[in-house]
């Protein structure tokens, strides 16, 4: 990221002091020598342990100065202890990969509990008749937000989007549950591949208003 100019984190090599000197699958590399990583709870700020996910946050001496003219984005940004908050939610494990679950403002929060969007995808997208998914936060009265998805089913599916919910609610906690999903015919990407939630959660609520509507 801009904010920190040097490299953060490699794949080309694990941690030799934890055994290993080849990154693990998925992760996004081990922290380079120099630098300082920790995880806190976005709510709190408290700091978390390994495996737990939270708010990647970086020190050290490549850290920027902060944004030109602009104090109240630079405070935002970077702590009085001279943290960078990536707005990246991820952990370490006890090898010492860093993985990366999803960006903060995209986590849904549903009863206090915070839930990654990417977590129910890969879910979904592990389900043999789904070519594709988006997960979104969808408001609600009683929960604040509630988990809805748009899933692309392959043309030989037979799976209902009941089926289909059922199967999430079997893989994940009770928090984590999708509340609505919808069967679509694509998932809109705009030209770089990054799914475009702000207008899935648009088509959701027209759909559901509709079908709520005398």
């Amino acid at each position: 990221m801009t904010e920190h100019s040097c490299i953060t984190l490699t794949h080309g090599h694990g941690d030799p002091n934890k055994g290993h000197h080849t990154a693990k699958k998925r992760s996004v590399g081990c922290i380079l020598p120099n630098l300082e990583v920790k995880f806190v709870d976005p709510d709190t700020g408290r700091s978390l342990p390994a495996n737990t996910p939270g708010e990647v946050c970086v020190r050290s001496q490549c850290v920027m100065k902060g944004y030109y003219k602009n104090e109240a984005e630079t405070a935002q940004t970077i702590d009085e202890y001279g943290w960078l908050h990536t707005g990246d939610i991820g952990y370490i494990d006890d090898e010492g990969d860093l993985f990366i679950v999803d960006r903060l403002k995209e986590l849904i929060k549903y009863k206090g509990f915070q839930v990654a969007p990417a977590e129910l995808e890969g879910i979904l997208l592990g389900h043999p008749s789904v070519e594709d998914a988006a997960v979104v936060g969808l408001p609600d009265k009683e929960a604040g937000e509630i988990p809805g998805a748009h899933v692309v089913m392959s043309k030989d599916a037979k799976e209902s989007e009941e089926d289909m919910m059922k199967y999430i609610a079997n893989n994940v906690a009770h928090y984590k549950k999708v509340r609505v999903l919808h069967f679509v015919d694509e998932i809109p990407k705009s030209p770089s591949g990054k799914i475009m939630r702000r207008l899935i959660k648009q088509k959701m609520l027209e759909n559901i208003t509709k079908s709520t509507s005398p």
